[in-house]
């Protein structure tokens, strides 16, 4: 049977750090649509019609916008989505992610 000290030492050794997180961020460009971005923002990161309009503003006026934020792997697999998607469409939308 394990002591009470040796339970406090195990469940310090436990103690995780949640993951890193990572922003996916949408950019600009001079041939994509308004409307395409509108489109890619609501089926790929669930955003309101509202809220993809004023994140599409946001990557227009500003040269790019946080979508999301994300552990590792939903980020990469949001950013590889968004860029298959644009590319099958013909549109040189660019998606990218960094460390929050």
């Amino acid at each position: 049977m394990a002591t009470k000290q040796e339970n406090v030492q195990l469940l310090e050794r436990g103690k995780t750090k949640p993951p890193k997180m990572y922003k996916v961020i949408l950019l600009n460009d001079d041939f994509t649509t308004m409307e395409f971005v509108i489109e890619v923002l609501q089926a790929f990161f669930s955003m309101s019609t509202e809220q993809a309009t004023q994140t599409m503003l946001k990557v227009h006026n500003e040269g790019s916008a946080v979508c999301g934020l994300y552990s590792r792997d939903i980020a990469e697999t949001k950013v590889q989505q968004v860029a298959g998607y644009a590319i099958q469409r013909g549109h040189p939308l660019k998606c990218r992610m960094e460390e929050n």
